[in-house]
Parts: structure tokens; sequence; C-alpha cells
């Protein structure tokens, strides 16, 4: 079964444009593969960024955390 695609039109500095052109060109890269490999990559680095806020805000309430085992206890479980 063949994949879904779709068009994504931005617009980006054409000095960028070109040099990533020129680079999957150069290597026998498919452009829409290399910028759907940048953009998850991007993704995945600004997620982990989020992700290390949020455990460095939540580090300080640690303290107050109960353990799994109990709180599955009051709830029973």
């Amino acid at each position: 079964m063949k994949e879904k695609k779709t068009v994504l039109a931005v617009k980006i500095d054409p000095d960028v444009a070109e040099r990533a052109k020129r680079f999957c060109r150069e290597r026998g890269v498919k452009y829409g593969f290399f910028v759907e490999k940048a953009i998850l990559e991007q993704l995945g680095r600004e997620e982990l960024k989020e992700d290390l806020l949020d455990l460095k805000a939540l580090r300080a309430l640690e303290s107050q955390a109960m353990s799994l085992d109990d709180y599955l206890k009051n709830r029973r479980v």
C-alpha cells in the first residue's frame, strides 16, 4: 500500500533551499525524504527541550510525591 503524502509549502531563505537541494543532489538523497527527516529530527529536539524543562520544574515537587504502590493502594487498584 502506498503511503499518503501531503504538500507542505513554506517560504525559506533561497540560499538555504539551494544548499539543501545541492546537498541532496550530490549525495543522491531525495529532497522530500531529506526535508521530512530534518523536520522530524527538529521536532524531537524541541520535544526533548520541553521534557527537560518540565523535569527541572517538577524536580522541586518530587519530595511531595507518593510512591506508585501507595498511590495504587489509595485508589484500591
